[in-house]
């Protein structure tokens, strides 16, 4: 299995995205791929623009919701899809890069929407392989 990927994991209601990477930034960027694939095949997005976005948190768990929560926010107002991430933090901020492309509805076959991000199940660590995990239940 590859040092960076993501997952859906089950939950009775909602949906659970988790990113694991060598770093924490990496995880919220796999946790991004596996959010937008609960929404769309993030295979058929063609990273034409880049969007920046930015949050702070208290903690890597509030900055990890806040990071998916921005993400739908530029979703949803700019209409866009997104399927490349490039996030840096440093002492409770985050700076981050979606690529993605306007949304396509004959195109883009949607699945479901996301609503957001939640704190349910939310877990942001290490673990003892070295991996950074990173995952929560998101609103469908």
């Amino acid at each position: 299995m590859s040092a960076t990927y993501w997952e859906h994991f089950p939950h009775s209601a909602d949906m659970g995205v988790r990113g694991v990477g060598p770093c924490m930034e990496a995880a919220f960027e796999q946790a991004a791929l596996a959010m937008t694939a609960v929404t769309i095949d993030p295979a058929v997005i063609t990273p034409r623009q880049a969007v920046q976005i930015d949050c702070e948190e208290q903690d890597e768990q509030l900055l990890f919701v806040g990071w998916l929560n921005a993400l739908l926010f530029e979703m949803d107002t700019r209409q866009m899809v997104f399927g490349r991430f490039e996030v840096h933090t440093l002492a409770g901020r985050l700076t981050a890069q979606a690529w993605g492309e306007g949304l396509d509805r004959h195109r883009h076959d949607l699945l479901v929407e996301v609503k957001a991000a939640t704190y349910a199940e939310l877990e942001v660590r290490q673990r003892d392989d070295g991996l950074w995990i990173a995952q929560c239940i998101v609103d469908v």
